[in-house]
């Protein structure tokens, strides 16, 4: 199990691979996972695929992004920056008190080789002020292509840079990471998370360079 209190986790937007190749591994790391989408049909369709893939019925189960996110402990969103402000507004209230891990990177549909930089800075920035203090939002997991996250057991070689302004919040998220055997790293304040997710658009440039679809970032200097 992932821990003696077994939290429960909602993939927000966890429908596409990156959140659904996250909530697989979370599962099968004995978190309680919650996938949600705009549309409920949808969202069961995937747990229903997941549960499957873990071979365990009722494993995972499938709602709306506000049912989600009420029935959480922690929310993590993983929509297209198009959907961002759109899908926290329709959960800011169920997230009061809790942490929103955002896995967002802005970029943009017909340049996304060039760093995009959103009004707000970046989207952990501008989901904290629209979220306000009563949420903990924590920016990580940008850099975490989706072809590392079928090999349940396997290390990930690539890092997690973990931004946001609570201290304990983003340890809990770097817990998370572990979890699903992720190395990761408190890389400052939520101000911060403009690195790494302008960090998406250098690594899609490399993967197209050298036909790969895994490019990552290691941090070096640190004992493991």
């Amino acid at each position: 199990m992932a821990q003696d209190t077994i939290l429960t986790l909602a993939i927000l937007g966890g429908t596409g691979k990156e959140g659904s190749g996250l909530a697989l591994r979370w599962a099968h790391a004995g978190y309680a996972v919650i996938i949600g989408s705009r549309g409920e049909a949808r969202a069961r369709t995937t747990a229903e695929a997941i549960n499957e893939q873990l071979g365990r019925e009722g494993l995972v189960h499938g709602t709306s992004n506000p049912d989600a996110a009420r029935a959480c402990d922690i929310a993590v969103l993983t929509v297209p920056y198009s959907a961002h402000r759109v899908t926290l507004e329709s959960v800011k209230d169920a997230l009061a008190g809790k942490i929103l891990v955002d896995v967002t990177v802005p970029l943009n549909p017909e340049k996304r080789r060039r760093v995009y930089l959103p009004s707000g800075g970046s989207a952990g920035a501008e989901a904290q002020a629209l979220l306000g203090e009563e949420v903990k939002v924590v920016s990580a997991f940008q850099n975490i292509g989706f072809g590392h996250l079928p090999g349940l057991d396997e290390p990930v070689n690539c890092d997690v840079l973990v931004t946001g302004n609570d201290k304990d919040a983003k340890q809990q998220v770097i817990t998370l990471a572990k979890a699903i055997h992720m190395d990761a790293f408190d890389a400052g304040p939520i101000e911060n998370a403009v690195v790494a997710e302008a960090l998406v658009s250098v690594l899609i440039n490399i993967n197209v360079k050298h036909k790969v679809t895994s490019a990552g970032i290691r941090i070096t200097g640190i004992p493991r």
